[in-house]
């Protein structure tokens, strides 16, 4: 399964926000993997839009296994100040999904 979700970076605190997604944590990264979040992609708009992409088998059960882990309740209490309204920590609101251009065209989307 494909999601889109979205969120609002303070404007003031992008730049940090974007230095600190260049060097985000191995140990972060290893648990998103290891939590089942693949293919994740975070995309910056110059007014603060955040767009996030991920795969994943089950999205529920993906984050329910990181909120149990040490290593995201230290990375998303670190996050936290970088976002107007809804943070990660409070759930992110899910686009849904109008197209997708598979590369297998028997592929349903």
């Amino acid at each position: 399964m494909r999601y889109c979700f979205h969120l609002q970076v303070r404007p003031d605190r992008m730049a940090e926000y974007v230095e600190r997604h260049q060097a985000v944590w191995p140990e972060m990264q290893d648990a998103l993997r290891a939590t089942g979040w693949r293919n994740y992609s975070l995309f910056l708009r110059s007014d603060g839009l955040l767009i996030g992409y991920l795969e994943a088998d089950d999205l529920a059960a993906s984050q329910a296994a990181m909120e149990a882990m040490d290593v995201n309740r230290r990375w998303q209490a670190e996050m936290a100040p970088f976002f107007v309204g809804t943070s990660p920590t409070e759930g992110f609101p899910l686009l849904t999904e109008v197209f997708h251009l598979s590369e297998d065209p028997l592929e349903k989307s």
